[in-house]
Order: structure tokens, then C-alpha cells, then sequence
């Protein structure tokens, strides 16, 4: 049965929930499912933006003919070839020959790669600024390179004021009924998922989404359709200052995250006594992390939510401990920078966690590393509560001097 949802006249949301799925691109945990977004445009010329993950097909092509009624999709356009959004595209052209597809130059051979039958006949190339007229509407184009592909595109409707961003201001998890966002529960439901999405996926781009924003910015938009997570309609302001900082890399909030590497619980308890200190010197939502038991798309969510991160991990084969280095290669990869990092080794013998790390993050750009360091022989010792109050110290005072 059919399940569309009406976002304004004549626009319409054809996607789909997997609530089955688990790990999204095989990578990243959720516990919420997926929602893949589609969007139906009934004008003269009937418009479908995007289609869907395999997944769930049944339920799209359902969506589909419930409101097409028996007629054809006239154009197809595609934002994003990834194949959570174009897997469907050949069943899509099988049962409505007449489509063209509205496409730009860099995802021509992109379809090729992806599907098995030459469609070249179909294609309709479009360019930065083109404006397809679709009867009531008019559609224009805007090129929106390496967010997160080299051949996105977004598209901007000029009369219903709409933005279908493709990947760009998308999140984690299924939608509950309402595909639109409400803002009143901002912080509980849209942003924890929209950030961890967004610093995971698209966050190694942000000078790309950067260049986007300011694109965009020149636009009247009421309506934000992006192609995963809730539909935003209201107080986009909200949503477009969290992209802006998150495409600078300016950390949303003063606060210390502590992240560490465990294996008999002393490391824990230095991170746990070094929380326990901050908390008395008037530090709030403080958050632990144990690399081992922790997604580490997690806990590059909250680096790019904080401004100050403690690292502590044991030395392990004379390495950084496996969990924390492959963190720290991960944050490395995605490009973080405008942090704080205060940094905590272990070892019995040939402790060696602090050299490693600060070779990581010194490769970084504007990484801060804190002078005082804290270095633990197998267990921390009372007679080492000097040298966790002088980081301590400098931590206060480093967040004192940040500005957020």
C-alpha cells in the first residue's frame, strides 16, 4: 500500500524507511534506520527528484503509481549517483519508458558504470544556472562538486521557493510519521543524527559545502529537501548555522570531550579522575569515551561538536593502541582542525602514545596541543595528582580563552 506524504501543492514525498538496516554503507551503525528520499513534482511536465536505495523499491514504486494514477514520469532528475539513490533508476526506466533523465556531464559516465544498459538517448544535460521550465514550475540548477561526490547537483525550484540538496542537510535515521522536521525538537531529534551524518559523510568537504552555502545563500528557500533524514520547513536558520560551522570546522560548543584506550582500566581511571577534576572546576555535560566500546563515527560527531579533546590511550606493541590510532587516522582523513587536544599516555615499558599522537595531529592543520602532558607506568599514582591538575589547569584556561 502506499504511504506519500504532501509537502506543498503538487509536491510530494514518494520515498521510503528501512528500519532493518543497521550499518548504513556497511560502515556506520544505526539504530534508527534509514529513510531514502524521493520527491514527486505533478506539473505539466511530471518531475521526480531522485530514487531509491534497493532496499526499499517495493515501496517507492507503490508510492509512485498511487499518485501517477497511469500516467508517465516525463523527467528524472538525478542529484546523486550514489547507489542508495540512483539503485532503481533502470527499474524505474522499465516502467516508464517515456523518462528522460535530467543529468549533468560528470554523472553521464557515472550511469554508465552503474547500469547495464546504454541510456545515452535518454539524457538530458543540464549546467550550472540552466532552468528547466516544467509547466508551472521552474527548476535551476546549481553544481555542488564533492559534496560528497564530484558530480552532485542540487536544485532549486523558484516558485515553490524549494531546495532538493541531495546528500546536504541530511542525517541518520528513519522519519516518525512527519517527514518534516520540527524545530521545537531540534536538539533532541534532528541535530545529534544530522551531525554525526554530516562530520562522517560529507565532513572531509566542508570547504566544498562552504562553497555550496554561499551559493545558496542567494536564494529564497522556504522548503530544504534533502535525500536522506527529515524534510526542514521551518526555522532554517537553525539548521544553515550548524552547516556553516560545521563546513569551517568551528567546534559548536566549549566543551571537553575525553577519549580513551583501555585495557585493564588504569587509562580509564585517569580519564575518569581527570573528568571527575573538570566537573569540580564548574565544567557541564563533560562526555568519556572508551575507543573500544564506541563508534568512532560517535566520537568524530562530538569532535566536531567540541572545542577541547582529551586523548588517552595505552601504548600497545609499542604503538598507539590499534582502537585509538585508527580514531585518530579517521579524524586525521576527515580534514578536523580549530581543536584543542590535551593528550594522556600508559605503559609498563616503552610508553611511547604521546610522541605518536602529537606526529598525527602535527600534521594536522590549527591543532593545538597542550603543553602538559600526563604519563602513566602502568597505573596512575597519587603522587602524579600534580601533574592531572596542571593539565587540568591549562585546559580551564585554554576554554576560557576560546571563543564560540
Amino acid at each position: 500500500m502506499q504511504n506519500t506524504i504532501k509537502l506543498k501543492e503538487n509536491l510530494f514525498w514518494v520515498g521510503a524507511n528501512d528500519r532493518r538496516i543497521s550499518v548504513f554503507e556497511n560502515a556506520f551503525p544505526i539504530q534508527n534506520g534509514m529513510a531514502y528520499n524521493s520527491y514527486l513534482l505533478l506539473d505539466d511536465k511530471i518531475t521526480l527528484f531522485d530514487t531509491v536505495d534497493n532496499a526499499v523499491s517495493e515501496q517507492f514504486f507503490d508510492n509512485l503509481e498511487h499518485l501517477l494514477q497511469g500516467k508517465q514520469i516525463d523527467y528524472l532528475v538525478v542529484s546523486h549517483m550514489e547507489p542508495d539513490h540512483s539503485a532503481t533508476i533502470s527499474e524505474l526506466i522499465l516502467r516508464y519508458p517515456a523518462i528522460t533523465l535530467v543529468v549533468n556531464s560528470k554523472q553521464v559516465p557515472m550511469l554508465n558504470n552503474f547500469l547495464k544498459k546504454d541510456i545515452s538517448d535518454k539524457l538530458f544535460l543540464v549546467k550550472e544556472g540552466d532552468i528547466l521550465d516544467t509547466g508551472a514550475h521552474k527548476l535551476t540548477f546549481v553544481m555542488a562538486p564533492m559534496v560528497h561526490w564530484p558530480e552532485v547537483m542540487v536544485t532549486y525550484d523558484t516558485v515553490s521557493k524549494t531546495l532538493f540538496s541531495a546528500d546536504a542537510f541530511g542525517s541518520f535515521g528513519a522519519v516518525n510519521g512527519s517527514i518534516v522536521a520540527d524545530p521545537a525538537d531540534f536538539e533532541h531529534n534532528w541535530l545529534p543524527e544530522a551531525r554525526r551524518y554530516y562530520a562522517n559523510i560529507v565532513g572531509k568537504f566542508g570547504v566544498q559545502v562552504n562553497a555550496l552555502l554561499t551559493k545558496v545563500s542567494a536564494l529564497d528557500i522556504d522548503m530544504i529537501c534533502p535525500l536522506h533524514g527529515n524534510v526542514l520547513a521551518e526555522d532554517l536558520d537553525l539548521y544553515i548555522d550548524k552547516y556553516s560551522k560545521w563546513a569551517t570546522y568551528q567546534p559548536e560548543e566549549n566543551k571537553v570531550v575525553i577519549v580513551y584506550a583501555s585495557i585493564y582500566g588504569h587509562t580509564q581511571n585517569a580519564a575518569e579522575i581527570l573528568a571527575t577534576s573538570l566537573s569540580m572546576r564548574g565544567f557541564k555535560d563533560i562526555k568519556i569515551y572508551d575507543v573500544s566500546s564506541t563508534d568512532s563515527s560517535v566520537i568524530v560527531a562530538e569532535i566536531f561538536r567540541c572545542s577541547h579533546i582529551v586523548f588517552a590511550s595505552v601504548t600497545y606493541n609499542g604503538r598507539i593502541f590499534s582502537k585509538m590510532e585508527n580514531l585518530l587516522n579517521d579524524i586525521s582523513t576527515h580534514g578536523v582542525r580549530s581543536r584543542t587536544v590535551a593528550l594522556m599516555e600508559n605503559g609498563s615499558w616503552g610508553a611511547t602514545t604521546v610522541r605518536q599522537m602529537t606526529e598525527i595531529f602535527s600534521n594536522m592543520k590549527d591543532i593545538t596541543i597542550l603543553e602538559n602532558k600526563v604519563k602513566i607506568k602502568s597505573s596512575i599514582k597519587e603522587a602524579q595528582s600534580v601533574e592531572l591538575e596542571n593539565m587540568v589547569d591549562e585546559i580551564v584556561a585554554s576554554v576560557q580563552n576560546t571563543i564560540v
